[in-house]
Parts: C-alpha cells; structure tokens; sequence
C-alpha cells in the first residue's frame, strides 16, 4: 500500500503529466512477455488447427473444450485472486492478455465472457463465501459462466429491465421471471450473473445456476460474425434462486452491471488493439508480393497511405490503452491489499477512469475498423474472399462498437462523467474552463519564441486540445444547464475533441520517453506517427468545436469565440506524403506491425 497521490480520471486535461510517469507497452517486464507468448502459444496450438471451423462452419461448440484447455494454461485465472487460485494479476497484464486472445476470433469472446463480465461481478461483489463457492471451479474451467444484462426491450437503457425477481415468504429464495438476449456462452453455462428487479422495481444482480428448473435456452443466434462464439436467448419461468446467491445489496445491481462495463470497455480497447496488428500482419505482405503496372502494390502512394494511417491509428491507440492500464495500477497500488474490502476498493478505483475506460473503448474499436476497412481495400477483390482473413476480420469487428455500450452511448458519457466528476468536486474542472474562456475572448499572446525543443510545436496543439476540450464543454455547460444531457450532438463533439486530446497526448508522453530513454533516432517512428496523427486531430478539432460552438451561442459571443478557437486550432501544415511515406517504410520492411 502507498500513500502516494495518483492522478485521477480525467486529471489529463488539467495538469502535466511527466512522461517518465506514463506507463507504455516498452515497460513491460519479463513475467508479462512471457505471459503474452503462453497466450500466442495456446492460439497457435488450440485454435490456429481449427480456425476454419470455429469461423467458417460456426462450430460454437467448440467453445467450452477450449475453455478448459485455456484453463490448463492459466488463461481464465488472470482476474481472479489467489486467495481463490486465481494471480491477482495487474491491469497491464490484463490488458495484455485480452490484446493477445485477439488472434483467438471469435474464441477471444468466449474468453472474455468467461474471464471478464461472467467472472468479475463476483471477484468484486461476491461475498466471501460466494467467492469460495465459485472462483476457483471458474479458474480451472469447471465451471462455466456467463453475464446476462441486455433483454429485448433494454440494451443501452440496462435498468429498463423487465425481468422481475420476487422474495419467497420465508426469505429463502427468490423467483425469477423474464427473459435476457444476446448471452455469450449461455450455451454451455453452469451459472450466470443475472440482472433483475426485486418486486419490480429494485435493481438486483443474482448468481443464476442455469441447470435449475425453470432455465430454457434459446437456439443459436446466425450472427454477421464471431461466428464460433455461442449466442443465445435465456429464458426464466419460475426459476429458484437461493437467497445466498443474491449477488451485492439489494437495489444496487446497477453498480455492478456499469462497474463491469467499464472493465469490459478497456478490456475491448485491448482487443481491439490486437485486431488491428493482426489486419497489418495480414496485410503489409500482400501488398509486397501482389504487382501492378510493374511494380509491387507497397511501392503506391495511396496504398503506403493506408498502411501509414492504419498504423498510426494503431500506435495511438496502444498509446491510450497501457497509458490507461499504468493509470488504473498506479491507483490500485494505493490500497491495502490485505483489507477485506479490498477486491470492493478496486473495482472502485476503476470507476474513477471510466472516462479513460470509455475512450479507448471508441477510440481502439473504431481504429479497428479502419484497418479492417483498409486492409480489405489493400487486397481488392481478394480482401472479399474468404480465402483470405480481412474478410472476417471485416466481419467481426463490427460488434466492437456495439459490445459494452454502444460508441454513441459512450461518447455520451464521456462529457457527461467529466461534469460529474466536477460538479462532486473531484476535478477542478469549472474553474480551469472559466480561465481558458476568458484566455480566448482576450487579446492574443505576442510572446517572442525561444529556441524550438523536440516536438515543441505538436505538443503545443496537444495542450490546445486540451484547452479546446475545456472551453466548448465549459461554454456548453453553462448555456444548457441541466439540459446539456439532452444535447447529444454537442456532447458527441465534445467527446471527440476530449478523446483526440487524451489520444495525442498519450502518443506524446510515448514518444517523448522513449526519445529520453534511447534517444531521438530510437524515436523516430514514434515522433513521425504522432506528428501525423496530431496535425490531421487539430483539423478535426476545429471543426467540432465549431460545431459546438455554432450550436451553442450566435451573434458577437459566437464571433469572438470563434476567433479564440482560431488560435488554438492554428497550425502549419506538415508534408503529409512525406510522413505517410516514413511510416509506411517501417511497416512494410516489418511485414506490419512495428513502433520502430
């Protein structure tokens, strides 16, 4: 345990952050590079001699064999304590592993919904005894489990829910009535931590043993993809659920169902970063062998185009998700890890970053989809075959912006958490917003510039961005009041504008420490991919605070507003073919993937 103070969620658009303080992928130890190559070791041993049938047959029920051979390795025991045979494992590690199970397909669902959302609500919720009771048949893969939230009629409304939960006479049990959608690895699932309403009304999660009575499972859904992964309807008819398997306080069951959704969101983000070398991997060495015109497809500017923004996207993205992994670590290290509570206090500390959780989330899936998309159109009319993975890398990652909140409800969120946040207290975030207000309706700044330092001028727009964030949400807030949460279109903008600030900075605190750490030809790759991406942001920037803006007050305030915006959205142009062409060079001569 420490006494240190961390920075919390959010904390990013007020302060500095030193960028020996930023956790990256170049920090990681040997136990977690070895732990990353058992789980290249199980995908190439388990899945890579089926993969066929798991995606291109839709074989789901293969999913519950490789459960256990995934168990054999420690695979499902990485999130849970080892007071209960789990290894407590840090978020890094985590985030690792979920990036790394990416190569699984659709199997990396199964995963996930077994280790993550069907394991975590008991890590942190249960009580002892349910812990005792079910963590450690859930590590070794004899038990099965699975998470049911979603109904037909309540998906991104979760307390909607009509399912309805009725207390016996005696206090013993509850019965459980209704039905649940959309439930991974219901198939083949001992139990299941459902969500209901005591009496109609009162919120509640339940550990559900789905052998009981009462328990139908519906057939298989016929998805677009993740075809191997199990998907199916649970019905409950009078199903009897011991009082004991209650699973936190009564009426509070949506602190559990958003909890988990925030550990689902970085979780994702991992993922996410994991498909989007795998479509490099796939990609990049087509374009060296296949030729047109004489000359191979790589030697084309609008093919190293694709391959530079595709990888530029993905080094942010990577940037974001172990940046967030070093953040939530650095605060779960403050707690006493012999406290009773302490699994309670955890998932708590991942609360305060579910801004950060709910960026990456956007941010990685949708990279994703770009390298998907890209990565298709490398191949032309090949990338549509089969034959080919694009054509179910395409496929699948489409329920990345659907899984664990939908992106619209997350870009919702993210303003909306960061007024929480400052309206408890908890980020100073009004007052810095009122000074950059009155910093843009001033006169500019005429200060004469010194000697130019390494990036000098990026980092400039980075901390703009940052301002930008301040000033529309800040303006935004006071003219709609109460009624802001109504205003998703301005939220929407906002929320961009915060995660390209959150996205460029974490690629620069990268750059920047991996320059001190062995010098600036070392961060090369990484300087030219973050100059890229932070040029082509600030454009983008511009334009959503403009839309904010314009949507937001008119007249002589929108005109001098607008001309504050002007100067912090002011940059040079950089030569974009020339850093298409860099970037592009490194990536082709890896055959993907590569941060130099």
């Amino acid at each position: 345990m420490s006494d240190a103070k961390y920075p919390t969620g959010g904390e990013f658009l007020l302060s500095e952050t030193n960028p020996a303080d930023c956790f990256t992928p170049e920090d990681f130890d040997e136990n977690q590079r070895m732990f990353s190559s058992t789980v290249d070791g199980f995908v190439a041993q388990a899945i890579a001699p089926i993969m066929d049938d798991l995606e291109y047959n839709g074989n789901t029920s293969l999913g519950k064999g490789l459960l256990k051979q995934a168990a054999d390795m420690g695979l499902l025991m990485v999130d849970i304590p080892e007071a209960f045979g789990g290894m407590g494992s840090n978020k890094a590690t985590v985030m690792l592993v979920s990036e790394r199970i990416a190569a699984a397909g659709s199997f990396a669902v199964t995963h996930g919904a077994q280790s993550g959302i069907g394991t975590l609500p008991i890590v942190y919720f249960g009580t002892d005894e349910q812990k005792q009771k079910y963590l450690p048949g859930i590590a070794t893969g004899e038990i099965m489990t699975c998470y049911a939230l979603t109904e037909t009629g309540s998906g991104s409304d979760a307390l909607a829910a009509a399912t309805t939960a009725v207390p016996s006479d005696d206090g013993s049990h509850y019965v459980l009535n209704g039905s649940k959608q959309f439930i991974t690895n219901a198939a083949y699932s001992d139990i299941c931590i459902m969500f209901a309403k005591i009496d109609g009304e009162q919120f509640t999660g339940f550990i559900v043993d789905l052998h009981a009575d009462g328990v139908t499972i519906g057939p298989e859904e016929h998805k677009m993809g993740i075809k191997g992964s199990s998907t199916c309807a649970i019905t409950l008819e009078d199903v009897k659920v011991p009082a004991d398997d209650l699973l936190g306080e009564i009426g509070k069951g949506h602190h559990i169902a958003f909890n988990i959704l925030n550990v689902g969101r970085f979780k994702l983000g991992a993922s996410s970063l994991g498909g989007i070398k795998m479509a490099l991997e796939a990609a990049v060495p087509y374009t060296k062998e296949r030729h047109q015109f004489g000359e191979p497809l790589c030697n084309f500017g609008l093919i190293r185009r694709k391959i530079a923004d595709v990888m530029t996207a993905g080094f942010l993205a990577e940037s974001m998700v172990y940046r967030t992994a070093g953040l939530l670590d650095q605060a779960i290290a403050t707690l006493d890890k012999s406290a009773a509570d302490y699994d309670l206090a955890g998932i708590r500390k991942v609360e305060e970053f579910s801004i950060e959780c709910s960026m990456i989330k956007v941010f990685a899936s949708e990279a994703m989809a770009l390298a998907a998309e890209e990565g298709v159109q490398m191949l032309g009319g090949y990338g549509y075959c089969s034959e080919y993975p694009l054509e179910r890398y395409y496929r699948d990652e489409r329920i990345n912006r659907i899984f664990e909140g939908t992106n619209e409800i997350n870009r919702l969120l993210v303003p909306g958490m960061i007024m929480k946040k400052a309206m408890k207290g908890e980020l100073p975030f009004l007052q810095a917003a009122q000074a950059v207000a009155e910093s843009l309706t001033g006169l500019p700044s005429f200060e004469e510039p010194g000697e130019p330092e390494y990036l000098e001028d990026e980092a400039k727009l980075v901390a703009n961005m940052k301002k930008v964030v301040l000033a529309t949400l800040g303006l935004a807030a006071q003219k709609f009041g109460h009624g802001l949460k109504d205003q998703q279109e301005v939220l929407a903008d906002i929320a961009d504008i915060t995660m390209a600030a959150y996205a460029c900075e974490s690629a620069l605190l990268r750059t920047l420490k991996k320059k001190d750490r062995d010098g600036e030809e070392a961060a090369a790759h990484m300087a030219a991919m973050f100059t890229l991406y932070v040029h082509d942001a600030t454009e983008r920037v511009g334009t959503w605070a403009r839309n904010v803006m314009s949507g937001t007050v008119e007249g002589d305030e929108l005109r001098t507003m607008m001309a504050g915006l002007r100067r912090l959205t002011k940059h040079d142009p950089v030569n974009r073919t020339k850093l298409h062409d860099v970037i592009a060079e490194k990536v082709i001569a890896a055959d993907g993937w590569t941060v130099g």
